[in-house]
Formats: C-alpha cells, structure tokens, sequence
C-alpha cells in the first residue's frame, strides 16, 4: 500500500483521490482516507470528489459489462471461474435485496468492507436485472452512506489520535 501512497503523492492530489478510488478494491474507502489524511485540501472536496468519481463507476460497470461479458465468456476457463465468481455476487445481493429491496443493494454497497462497493453492486443489479435507471439511484445512495461512513471513521479516529498525542506531551 505504501507504494500505491507514495505514487500518488506524487501527482495533484485530486488526481491521486480520483485514480484510488477508481481502483476495485479500494475505491472511496482508500482515497477519502488518503485525501483527508495526506492532503491540504478541504474536507468537503476531498469527500465530493470521491463521491462524484465513484458515482462514476456505476454506469460505466453496468453498462459495459454486458458487451464485455458476452467477449470473455468465449473463453472456456473465464467461462468457468465467472460462473463461480458471479453465483457468489448474486447470492450475496439477492439476499440484501431480499431482505429490504432496492435499500438492501444501497447498504450492500455503502458497507466500507471488502468485496462490497460499486463494481459489486453493479454487477449484483446486472445479474438481478435492476434497471439501469434505478439502479443509478441506488448506487448514489450507497456511495453516499460509504462516504459518510469512512468520512466520520477518517475523522473520528484522526481526532481521537490527536487527542492522544496531545495528552502524552502533558
């Protein structure tokens, strides 16, 4: 991880925020962290571009994956291993929605855990059919509870470690 941080400090710090949270694994969970941490920037830019580019993601994924899926799936081991990865996706989103409809897919995607976020909740909505339109919404509405979450955890812990510093130098 300490690369990937190095790298991105070396570039504007908005392009730094806007390339982590591109990445799949970490999205806004890496790069609010990141812009509230290691950057001057404010607060509210860091947390609003975050939101915007992860927003981003959602039709792009949802989207391109019908194209992309029907190119790969000619493949006999991709066949095989997106059987297996895609069963799991849907098993874990139909529950969520199961359970409390489009808000289940929303909070699927606002958990800051892995193997949730938008690349997985876009494909969950692909795979359960959710229309594009809808699911526009519940991903706005999921990125915007991750958002909140890491935000506060960001700023909560950061406070907390200050206020530990601080009370050592007494």
């Amino acid at each position: 991880m300490q690369p990937l941080l190095d790298w991105a400090a070396s570039i504007p710090p908005l392009w730094g925020i806007a390339i982590l949270t591109l990445l799949p694994a970490l999205e806004l969970r890496a790069s609010i962290p990141y812009g509230l941490l290691t950057t001057d920037l404010p607060a509210w830019l860091v947390v609003t571009a975050a939101v915007a580019v992860n927003w981003l993601i959602a039709p792009l994924v949802y989207l391109v994956l019908r194209y992309l899926l029907r190119f790969l799936l000619r493949w006999r081991w991709f066949d095989r291993g997106w059987q297996r990865y895609s069963a799991r996706v849907l098993a874990r989103t139909e529950r969520a929605v199961n359970s409390w409809g489009a808000w289940g897919l929303a909070v699927f995607i606002g958990i800051p855990l892995p193997g949730s976020g938008v690349y997985t909740g876009a494909l969950g909505a692909y795979l359960l059919g959710m229309g594009f339109w809808r699911f526009m919404w519940v991903a706005l509405v999921g990125v915007l509870i991750a958002a909140g979450l890491v935000t506060a955890v960001v700023l909560s812990g950061s406070e907390a470690f200050g206020w530990l510093v601080s009370r050592r130098a007494l």
